[in-house]
């Protein structure tokens, strides 16, 4: 389990995460949401080792982190993906793979296979020998993911998956998302897709003025009556699409009486 524990982190007076707990566990995805300003990049970056928290701590698998740096928590197995390009534009896409796996222990040929496993595993195989700079975003995306599951890492965090990218292509990355989970890998995203990102967590977090202001499960949190009313909007509303899960939606005047949780 990834925990972050009574987070607290402040500038110039101004507190951004008060008292922050989270926590995410191995083939769970969670969602971190809320306004700007409400603490979540902050938060984010106490986890990976980027800031140091005034007070609180950070626990992988039962293990105080908060002294380790970024690079020995990645090592660990906390892996990062920012909301910018992060892969080299000039290098071919198993350019950019094959850079990572260099870095590993392993003979030749058993380079050769990890890369097409990992090719074939995210559906970038095609894409082998496109250079970077010519893919679309959500073809960047995958190849991102792509790069990350080179470390075996056991949790990602995605920060703004779902910006800039077309609706299906949206689709795409949810599915790749799921894909994870089922792989075992615990994911926590960012992003101000409410929608989107609600539609492929198990459960979320909403912060506010660098306070949690409600956690749960998707329906919970489209439920709460505080949630609603501070950042997702009176009318915003959960239902079923079938096959697929659950989508959001907002209310319209055909909608029926709305139950809301009172908080």
């Amino acid at each position: 389990m990834l925990e972050a524990i009574d987070l607290v982190k402040s500038y110039g007076g101004r507190t951004v995460v008060d008292h922050v707990s989270l926590n995410v566990c191995p083939g769970e995805v969670v969602g971190l949401l809320g306004p700007n300003g409400a603490g979540k990049t902050t938060t984010f970056y106490i986890i990976i080792g980027l800031i140091k928290p005034d007070t609180g701590k950070v626990i992988f698998d039962s293990e105080d982190i908060g002294h380790l740096p970024m690079y020995e928590r990645a090592r660990r197995g906390i892996t990062y993906l920012p909301q910018e390009p992060s892969i080299f534009r000039k290098l071919t896409v198993e350019e950019n793979i094959l850079a990572i796996l260099e870095t590993l222990p392993l003979s030749g040929s058993e380079r050769k296979a990890r890369l097409k496993s990992l090719l074939k595993e995210l559906n970038v195989a095609h894409l082998a020998k496109n250079k970077a700079y010519s893919l679309s975003g959500g073809e960047r995306r995958r190849v991102e993911i792509t790069r990350a599951l080179v470390m075996s890492p056991s949790f990602i965090l995605l920060d703004e998956p779902f910006a800039g990218i077309d609706p299906l292509v949206v689709i795409d990355i949810q599915n790749v998302i799921r894909q994870l989970k089922q792989k075992g890998i615990g994911v926590i995203i960012t992003d101000h897709n409410v929608r989107e990102t609600l539609h492929v967590c198990d459960r979320a977090y909403i912060l506010n003025e660098g306070r949690i202001l409600k956690s749960g499960s998707p329906e919970e949190i489209a439920m709460s009556r505080k949630a609603r009313r501070l950042y997702l909007g009176e009318n915003f509303c959960l239902q079923k699409t079938g096959m697929d899960g659950i989508g959001i939606e907002f209310a319209s005047e055909k909608h029926e009486t709305i139950l809301v949780e009172e908080d």
